[in-house]
């Protein structure tokens, strides 16, 4: 766990250029069963590469990893990463989406974007989304770790995908965790190696901000029964400012547990 200084410094950054990285903060175990995890989904699924330029030709994606098992449970509320979305965001942010992406050899850059392009709010903003991006294997320039415009979320638009920008790589060793604000250009790298890039998009937004995954009707109710108290929160099973999301006054977390005791705003 982060100290709290350090996590005010990371927020800062964040604030001030849009992004930072937390090195080494995942156990290597954890990035070991979260790889062999992945492995065995993308043959048990039998996911394929992307088909657009977007998601990628020569790159694979499995979604949804929160009804995967324990092994991805652990992501949302990781205890060095989570209180940096929530100095972003506030601590009642939601998971947005929860994917896994590697890219394959000889896979083109990404074209660049913004997370929160698509919310149709003038720019800059508050930020509305906090995005992370876990790096299963090693984030190197030739292998294409994601690359970044700094400073870029305090511009007044969202960058054209087809125009020329200057970037920096965000390099970082396995078990690193890049953390971004929404609105930061960014794309993933050209592959130039004979290795998969594998990392893991954790991504947030604001708890009145609709998900990018609908985590309601994507989790089937059984599983999300089994999640811990935080991460049931953080897929929606709780109240904003105790009244948004609410269902017929009472918190949807009622749902998963009839004894669960949540005050609303007429309560507090």
């Amino acid at each position: 766990m982060l100290a709290p200084e350090s996590v005010k410094n990371h927020v800062e950054r964040i604030r001030e250029r849009g992004y930072t990285i937390l090195e080494n903060v995942i156990e290597p175990e954890r990035v070991a069963a979260i790889g062999e995890a992945l492995e065995r989904l993308e043959k048990e699924l039998a996911i394929g590469a992307g088909k657009n330029p977007f998601e990628g030709f020569k790159t694979f994606r499995i979604y949804n990893l929160l009804v995967h098992g324990p092994v991805f449970e652990a992501i949302p509320v990781h205890e060095s990463v989570l209180p940096l979305v929530e100095g972003v965001l506030d601590r009642g942010c939601l998971v947005s989406s929860l994917s896994s992406i590697a890219i394959g050899p000889d896979e083109a850059p990404q074209p660049l974007h913004a997370d929160d392009q698509l919310i149709p709010l003038p720019k800059p903003h508050v930020p509305l989304v906090c995005n992370t991006i876990w790096a299963i294997t090693d984030f190197t320039a030739d292998n294409g770790a994601t690359r970044l415009v700094p400073g870029s979320h305090e511009a007044d638009h969202s960058p054209n995908p087809v125009a020329p920008y200057d970037t920096i790589s965000a390099e970082m060793p396995a078990g690193s965790v890049l953390v971004y604000h929404g609105s930061l250009w960014h794309g993933g790298g050209a592959n130039r190696t004979s290795e998969r890039r594998v990392g893991i998009a954790m991504n947030y937004c604001a708890g009145w901000v609709r998900q990018q995954e609908n985590q309601q009707l994507g989790i089937p109710r059984e599983i999300a029964r089994g999640f811990s108290p935080r991460l049931r929160e953080l897929v929606g099973y709780g109240v904003y400012n105790h009244l948004i999301g609410h269902i017929d006054k009472q918190s949807p977390v009622g749902l998963l547990d009839a004894d669960a005791d949540v005050r609303m705003i007429w309560d507090v």
